[in-house]
């Protein structure tokens, strides 16, 4: 997409939790920049309901009759994560750039599928990766590129969430099938990715999984050590059991600790940059923390991926860059599973987890990772 004055033409597909709570906000955010064009969800009455509350012309149960009819220039996809890979090229392949929830596919295989649609100079795909977008993060991202505070050495990211039965009622759920994971895939994905876009490449991971309180195919709890190619080491921990729910993500570097807590986004009151006792410089230090303060949020995403688009330039959280977080994972269930560390070169086409997370086989992995001896109440 070219340079331009005109706003962009937004259609939405997906009306439910996700659409209302948070792409439809931000666009209406965006003021003259974004024209919403159309709804589209298999729900006419939830299609209705939000394009009502926001003036939105047209109104869809079929993707493609929507694509046709309103000539989007920027396709949101908020549906269940099975629905994202037919969205997203329908989208591309109309000439649309794509913004899609997490987690962006169910397995490697189609993110590549995916990528092969776009196409030099755009239309791209992007995904909801809203925390790497808050002013702290860049900040932050800045200082390491930098060396501002040192060789990453140490790392702690903790996704600790409670779900409990009701929310496994919805059918797509805690399926391999449907969902492609637990909390792994679906809840810790986020801060997965905030660490990567710090820290960088990875090089292998060592994971345990397993299903000790919801009624799941999938895990509802994973632990993970992961190596990175700078040589940094971090602890990662997702769950959907923690009563007292935190995200939480600590880096320490040779000349300070940075932490931030929070649970569904932060500000700069989130964060904590504590100096090594051997620096002392107080301008220094007082210069680490951003002076602007902008929240992490898909206001701030789609933001950036607005500049992008005018820029005709692929946007953050996309391709290569995108990918990254999904090859973590997807090498996290595969350690899971079959008990052996994994390293990101093993993760090509030959791999079996490269298709689908489970390895392909449904009932070793729901077997794998449920223990016998546990009643799931």
């Amino acid at each position: 997409m070219s340079a331009s004055s005109s706003p962009v033409r937004v259609a939405v597909v997906g009306a439910g939790g996700i659409a209302k709570a948070c792409h439809l906000p931000a666009l209406a955010a965006a003021d003259d920049a974004v024209r919403i064009v159309g709804v589209c969800d298999v729900d006419p009455g939830r299609a209705n309901e939000l394009a009502d509350a926001y003036d939105v012309p047209g109104r869809h149960t079929d993707p493609a009759a929507m694509l046709a009819a309103d000539s989007p220039d920027l396709v949101i996809v908020a549906t269940p994560p099975a629905a994202h890979r037919e969205a997203v090229i329908a989208g591309l392949e109309a000439g649309a750039w794509v913004w899609c929830e997490k987690p962006p596919t169910l397995s490697l295989a189609e993110y590549d599928e995916i990528a092969a649609h776009e196409k030099d100079g755009g239309p791209y795909a992007s995904y909801v990766f809203q925390h790497r977008f808050g002013s702290a993060a860049r900040r932050l991202r800045r200082h390491i590129a930098e060396g501002e505070l040192g060789a990453p050495l140490v790392a702690v990211c903790n996704t600790l969430w409670y779900r409990g039965h009701d929310y496994f009622e919805v059918p797509w759920r805690g399926r391999w099938e449907t969902e492609g994971g637990g909390p792994t895939m679906g809840h810790g994905i986020h801060q997965m990715d905030l660490m990567l876009s710090l820290l960088g490449d990875w090089s292998e991971v060592h994971a345990v999984a397993a299903t000790l309180g919801r009624r799941v195919e999938t895990e509802d709890v994973s632990f993970a050590i992961v190596r990175f190619a700078s040589g940094a080491i971090a602890s990662v921990v997702n769950s959907v059991l923690s009563p007292r729910e935190t995200s939480y993500l600590r880096f320490d570097f040779t000349d300070a600790t940075v932490e931030v807590e929070h649970l569904y986004g932060y500000e700069n009151s989130n964060w904590r940059w504590t100096p090594a006792p051997h620096v002392t410089d107080a301008g220094r230090i007082a210069g680490w923390a951003p002076a602007e303060n902008t929240p992490s949020s898909h206001r701030a995403q789609l933001a950036a991926l607005l500049a992008a688009m005018r820029a005709g330039e692929r946007p953050a959280a996309g391709g290569a860059d995108g990918r990254r977080v999904m090859e973590l994972i997807t090498a996290m269930y595969q350690s899971a599973i079959t008990g052996c560390p994994v390293s990101r070169a093993e993760l090509g086409p030959a791999n079996p987890f490269y298709h689908s997370l489970d390895g392909g086989d449904t009932p070793a992995a729901v077997a794998r990772l449920q223990r016998k001896d546990v009643h799931h109440a």
